[in-house]
């Protein structure tokens, strides 16, 4: 670079400071919101690698998808964040809140940092995307019934679909077994008929 350019790289760079672009750190983050290196971290560094991966091979793989590849690691990276508040002792979970609501709580917290799609991924990976609201043990709507109606945690682009479609094939209670497409079609008999044909036509489009 020489003199002349000088003036317009500082500009540059002040710029950059000037118009407040917020970079997204995917590791930062969970590292702000999981610091010990527990068995919860360890747990969910594993389980979020394993979804970011087979995002990633099937965006390698069908190059012809209109994918943003980058974004799809960093949600798929982000999608549980929300797990710390909830209540799930068996995958290391003592906090408070239902565990159904750790996407909306992930959302929440990515949506304060500024990172609108990647809360709505956090926000529609339950099941095949909830369609109907789901209920506590004694009856209490977990989420809110206006939001499930208006299609709220339904994932919708591309990259909604598949982060959604690969977390299905892994559990953090079993984190060292990966399902197949058959026992994962079985497993989401329980979010109703309609998730089960939904993910068959993602297995379609994404394996095929």
């Amino acid at each position: 670079m020489d003199d002349s350019q000088w003036p317009f790289f500082q500009f540059s760079i002040f710029n950059f400071s000037i118009f407040n672009v917020i970079v997204m750190d995917y590791q930062a983050i969970i590292d702000e919101y999981y610091p010990e290196d527990d068995e919860l971290r360890g747990l969910l560094l594993k389980h979020s690698r394993q979804v970011a991966d087979r995002c990633l091979q099937i965006a390698n793989k069908h190059r012809e998808l209109p994918l943003d590849v980058q974004f799809l690691e960093e949600a798929a990276m982000l999608h549980d964040i929300g797990i710390r508040w909830c209540h799930a002792p068996g995958i290391f979970c003592h906090g408070e809140e239902h565990y159904l609501r750790h996407g909306l709580i992930g959302g929440q917290v990515l949506r304060e940092k500024g990172f609108e799609r990647h809360a709505r991924v956090c926000e529609r990976h339950t099941g095949t995307g909830l369609t109907s609201v789901p209920t506590g043990k004694d009856g209490t709507p977990l989420l809110s019934a206006n939001l499930v109606e208006n299609g709220f945690f339904v994932p919708e682009t591309l990259e909604e679909q598949l982060v959604c479609y690969a977390d299905k094939f892994y559990s953090k209670s079993s984190p060292d077994r990966v399902l197949s497409v058959l026992e994962t079609a079985q497993s989401l008999e329980k979010f109703g008929h309609e998730g089960v044909i939904k993910f068959l036509h993602w297995a379609e489009l994404f394996e095929g």
